[in-house]
C-alpha cells in the first residue's frame, strides 16, 4: 500500500493538483524533495524488508531500520514544518502514528525472528 500510495503522490500530474482543494494543493506544491526522498525510502525499504522476511534472511531487520529512518525523515517534515494538522484536522494524526508503530513492530518482530532461529 505504501509503494503505490508513494507512486501515486510521485506521479500526480498538475491537473490532478490542480483538482485538490487549495489547502491540499498548498502541501504538496510546498513538499521538498528531501522529503519525497524519505518517503520512497521508508516505503521501498518496508516492501523490501517484508520480502526480506518472507525470504528468511536476516538483512530483514537492517532494511526495516533503514525504512524507520525514513519514516521519521517524512514525518518530522509533516509535523514540525507544515501545516498538515491543520488540513486534516486531528484525524490526520492517525494514519501517520499507526504507520510509525508498524515500523517499529516490524524491527521488532524481525529481531525476534533473528533470536527464535526463524530467519537466518
Amino acid at each position: 500500500m505504501g509503494v503505490l500510495n508513494y507512486l501515486a503522490q510521485a506521479y500526480m500530474t498538475p491537473e490532478m493538483i490542480a483538482a485538490l482543494p487549495e489547502a491540499e494543493r498548498a502541501l504538496y506544491d510546498n513538499i521538498p524533495a528531501w522529503t519525497t526522498a524519505a518517503f520512497a525510502i521508508a516505503v521501498f525499504g518496508g516492501a523490501l524488508g517484508a520480502l526480506l522476511l518472507l525470504l528468511r534472511k536476516k538483512l530483514a531487520q537492517l532494511v526495516f531500520i533503514i525504512s524507520l529512518l525514513g519514516v521519521l525523515a517524512q514525518m518530522s517534515y509533516f509535523f514540525i514544518a507544515s501545516d498538515i494538522s491543520e488540513v486534516y484536522g486531528p484525524g490526520g494524526m492517525v494514519m501517520p502514528i499507526m504507520i510509525v508503530g508498524c515500523a517499529v513492530f516490524l524491527i521488532y518482530y524481525a529481531k525476534k525472528a533473528i533470536k527464535m532461529g526463524w530467519i537466518s
